[in-house]
């Protein structure tokens, strides 16, 4: 049986031929995208740059000779490849597990195409096993805690090192656990206009197009609908 590794690896290697010649690529966050900015390292000659959601993205990319454009230097992106911590089956995601959800909807938002990668464990019937990542501005924390817990879940403070993780844009992050999202859209734009959320990590506005499923049996493709 593969590997988690060895998944990642196909599915990462899989998302090159969504990659577009010429254009600059969006580039995700986490493990698995780790995979994948390893094998565009194989035809960085062939691409301008890319556009990252993160730092950590970012330094990888420069480290195999990727240049690495902010947002506001380039226009529409062609595609835009990236992880899920949860996905169903219309694309719509749980995402911000790599802390970056913030940056990553942006980049998403910037994009033609949302080429989603993952191996087959994170798809699922109906977000919410995985705990909802929502940045937010610290002074409104408790009270957000609160407005969640008054629908039934349950939000606690991401830590790193027994202090709060402070994500790349200066903010924390709260993990919001007991709730099933049956509405991921309504879902969304409910949280989103709390006073203090920067931004929930469910990604239904800006859902996968598609989604690379690594499994046993090679490449799933997953088309969205």
């Amino acid at each position: 049986m593969l590997s988690q590794d060895e998944l990642k690896a196909m599915v990462g290697q899989a998302a090159l031929q969504y990659v577009v010649p010429g254009e600059v690529v969006g580039v995700g966050t986490g493990s698995t995208v780790n995979q994948f900015i390893a094998a565009l390292a194989s035809m960085k000659d062939r691409i301008p740059g890319a556009v990252s959601s993160s730092k950590a993205s970012s330094e990888r990319l420069q480290a195999v000779g990727i240049r690495v454009f902010d947002c506001n230097e380039v226009g529409q992106l062609a595609v835009y490849v990236d992880g899920a911590d949860e996905i169903d089956a219309h694309g719509c995601m749980i995402k911000g597990g790599g802390a970056a959800l913030t940056r990553e909807k942006i980049v998403a938002a910037q994009s033609e195409r949302f080429v989603c990668i993952a191996d087959e464990s994170k798809l699922v019937r109906t977000l919410g096993a995985f705990p909802i990542p929502v940045e937010v501005i610290p002074m409104a924390a408790q009270r957000i805690m609160r407005q969640f817990a008054a629908i039934g879940g349950k939000a606690v403070l991401r830590l790193r090192a027994g202090q709060p993780l402070v994500t790349d844009n200066g903010q924390i992050l709260l993990d919001v656990s007991g709730l099933q999202i049956t509405d991921p859209l309504g879902f969304e734009s409910m949280v989103n206009q709390w006073a203090g959320v920067v931004t929930v990590g469910v990604f239904a506005r800006n859902r996968a197009d598609l989604c690379l499923l690594g499994t046993r049996d090679g490449v799933r493709i997953l088309h969205c609908a």
